[in-house]
């Protein structure tokens, strides 16, 4: 079996790229690991540890697959903080939430510019 551990993800501002994405995904982070990471804990195994970049990067595609509860209380958090959100992968912030693929979904681009999306079943592959 292989599994993702964890993924480095760049800011400008790393503590607060994790502590925004801890806080919308109610997860625990850190201020700091090894000296250079603030790493986000998504679950038991997969941990996002952010970096801080001074240069130009690019912006990632980050997905997580949530449960009907998991994805009212993000989008509640996700409508708290004031982040702008939408149904499509580009296009304009509608704050409408996409049914298209038997579930629901959203997209945002906070903190870092880094495209985050949030849905409730996999287009990617059929799960059981």
């Amino acid at each position: 079996m292989i599994e993702l551990d964890h993924f480095i993800v760049s800011a400008r501002d790393r503590h607060a790229a994790a502590r925004l994405l801890a806080q919308l995904l109610d997860v625990p982070w850190e201020d700091e690991q090894f000296g250079v990471f603030s790493p986000v804990h998504i679950n038991r195994g997969l941990t996002l540890d952010f970096i801080q970049t001074e240069g130009p990067f690019p912006v990632e595609h980050f997905c997580f697959r949530v449960g009907d509860a998991e994805f009212d209380a993000i989008l509640q958090r996700i409508e708290a903080a004031g982040i702008a959100w939408r149904s499509s992968v580009r296009g304009p912030a509608d704050r409408q939430v996409d049914t298209s693929y038997g579930g629901r979904g959203i997209y945002w681009n906070e903190p870092e510019g880094h495209q985050w999306e949030m849905l409730t079943a996999s287009y990617a592959r059929k799960t059981s």
